[in-house]
């Protein structure tokens, strides 16, 4: 529920930009049935409308959604017992909220393959949907800041961090990984910021981690 309620709203801002930028109704919708990517469309619709080449545009998409190799490491241990075929299924419809929710699942000993494919594809009917209605309103809204669309992506996130929130480390991590990215970005490092800081932070809980199970 709050990825379906993040998803509408943000992809209604998504379509809205898309549009805004040039992209027919069609090809708006078409991108989030076959590229799903929040963040990377958001950013080749604005790149879109700079008239930037192409290939820059593939090549900045692919370096934001870098960070989907850190969340397919995390949750391919869990899946050693699917085929192949649901294996690349769950991998073209993961996102980061969509981790979020099965890093919890999957720690539960939730997953089973059909179940944990039907959530991401209820997930993605609910972007696609957000996409449609942005697309269809496309020519009537100019500006989405005024309607504070782009709130709700953070307090999806926040409502995520705070359900696999399940002791003090994992807190201090989070707020060690949220200041590193934050400095990141300020020092310039405005593609990699998150991926440096999620690297930097996770090896240290990790770290941590191994070090107190060691015996004393």
């Amino acid at each position: 529920m709050p990825v379906v309620l993040g998803y509408l709203p943000i992809g209604f801002a998504y379509g809205v930009l898309a549009i805004n930028a040039g992209l027919s109704i069609f090809q708006t919708v078409l991108m989030s049935i076959i590229v799903y990517a929040g963040s990377a469309q958001l950013i080749a619709v604005s790149l879109f409308a700079q008239a930037i080449h192409p290939l820059s545009i593939i090549a900045t998409t692919f370096i934001v959604n870098l960070r989907h190799m850190l969340m397919s490491a995390a949750l391919a241990p869990h899946m050693r017992h699917w085929k192949s075929y649901q294996v690349s299924l769950f991998s073209f419809e993961l996102t980061d909220e969509s981790f979020g929710v099965h890093s919890l699942r999957f720690d539960r000993g939730e997953n089973q393959p059909k179940s944990t494919i039907l959530i991401n594809l209820i997930c993605q009917f609910a972007w696609v949907l957000g996409s449609l209605l942005g697309a269809v309103a496309g020519n009537l809204i100019q500006d989405v800041r005024p309607f504070a669309l782009d709130y709700a992506l953070p307090a999806m996130f926040i409502a995520l961090l705070i359900l696999q929130i399940k002791n003090h480390k994992h807190l201090i991590i989070a707020l060690i990984s949220a200041g590193l990215s934050l400095i990141l970005w300020q020092l310039g490092a405005t593609q990699w910021h998150v991926i440096i800081a999620t690297i930097i932070a996770a090896t240290l809980g990790a770290g941590v981690e191994t070090w107190q199970k060691q015996p004393s």
